[in-house]
């Protein structure tokens, strides 16, 4: 009869034979679990799946195996058994990671997530639309038990087959194209607005909005808040005052730089005395031009989505402030809600800004 085969016996043996050496472990299998237990593989994997029948001296056995042997289960294997198909990750496709908001919306969903012991894969789609719809398949394909999108792409009808299929969808930052499901939402439109009327309130009348890729909906939701705003307050649109398709902070300090120096659109030389910035790295592209120029301390400046150190630096930055975490935490909350076997009508969950002013936001116009 042959004897089974202990790896753990094996990689000690070969430690004790060369003290200074790594020993190669191969990987416990189900066989060698059961092996070590005396039970039969059908009864280590219902221990390892948490289901009943099994006694509670074998229960101790199979756990003793496993600690021994470091034995690590196939999760997405086993998922494929269970009755319920879950695979306890869910997948979370964002517009950059890199980006403070879509790290803290993502902070968030891993939080929530954290709490009931589920797994988070994620991805950045870099306004790519062939790479959300490629992200959305490998995660899909890796079986994820949900998928909460930031989408970028102008159809998320392909993705109607996931939900029929029972894949619980929730959208972020931006409302799917085609396709009714849950989302949660910044008012972008109300928050851009706050930002003109703060500029209009300290005395500015030529505010220029310095904006994201015209296409994307919350760049379009922001730019319609700072048209109205100024229709509101009685003020001139002046096109010269607008630039549209900045989506580096390296294009936002040459048009900023380009604005200031050119004098505006004004026909009598002069030029913006505030800055209205749609989005956090454009905002900083506007502070690299304005401290290059330096005018950091006579033109005003408000950006749209704060941003790490925005507080230390001088002036201090005034911004209007989306909560990405709270998106997040609202969105993975949704998710679970529909994991749990809610099939309530989709929801649009919209979140409000807040107007944080630190300094740049205050400063009045130049008397001439």
């Amino acid at each position: 009869m042959t004897e089974h085969a202990d790896p753990a016996a094996h990689a000690d043996a070969a430690a004790q034979a060369d003290p200074a050496a790594v020993p190669y472990r191969p990987r416990a299998t189900l066989r060698d679990v059961a092996a070590m237990a005396g039970v039969s593989m059908k009864t280590v994997s219902r221990v390892v799946n948490g289901e009943n029948g099994v006694t509670p001296q074998k229960v101790d056995a199979v756990r003793l195996a496993i600690t021994r042997l470091d034995y690590r289960p196939n999760l997405s294997a086993s998922a494929l058994r269970r009755s319920s198909g879950r695979t306890a990750a869910i997948g979370t496709v964002l517009e950059d990671l890199a980006n403070p908001f879509s790290s803290a919306l993502l902070r968030a969903v891993e939080d929530v997530a954290n709490e009931r012991r589920v797994l988070i894969l994620a991805g950045s789609v870099d306004e790519d639309q062939q790479r959300e719809r490629a992200l959305v398949r490998a995660f899909t394909e890796r079986r994820v038990d949900g998928l909460i999108v930031a989408p970028v792409g102008e159809d998320q009808g392909y993705l109607r087959a996931e939900m029929e299929a029972g894949t619980p969808l929730v959208f972020v930052d931006r409302q799917p194209q085609g396709l009714l499901a849950d989302c949660v939402l910044s008012d972008n439109e109300a928050g851009a607005g706050q930002a003109v009327h703060q500029l209009a309130d300290v005395g500015h009348r030529r505010i220029a909005y310095l904006g994201d890729l015209a296409g994307i909906p919350t760049a379009e939701q922001r730019f319609a808040g700072y048209q109205r705003a100024l229709l509101e307050r009685g003020l001139p649109l002046d096109p010269a005052l607008v630039v549209h398709d900045l989506h580096t902070v390296d294009d936002a300090a040459r048009a900023t730089t380009a604005l200031l120096r050119s004098g505006g659109g004004s026909g009598d030389g002069d030029g913006p005395t505030a800055v209205f910035a749609s989005q956090n790295l454009v905002t900083i592209g506007a502070i690299t031009a304005l401290q290059d120029l330096g005018l950091e301390t006579s033109v005003a400046l408000i950006g749209f989505d704060d941003f790490p150190l925005a507080d230390l630096l001088k002036p201090r930055v005034s911004v209007i402030a989306q909560n990405p975490a709270e998106m997040g935490r609202v969105a993975a909350e949704l998710l679970f809600q529909r994991l749990d076997g809610d099939r309530g009508r989709p929801q649009r969950i919209l979140l409000p800004t807040t107007t944080v002013l630190r300094g740049s936001g205050e400063i009045p116009p130049a008397v001439p």
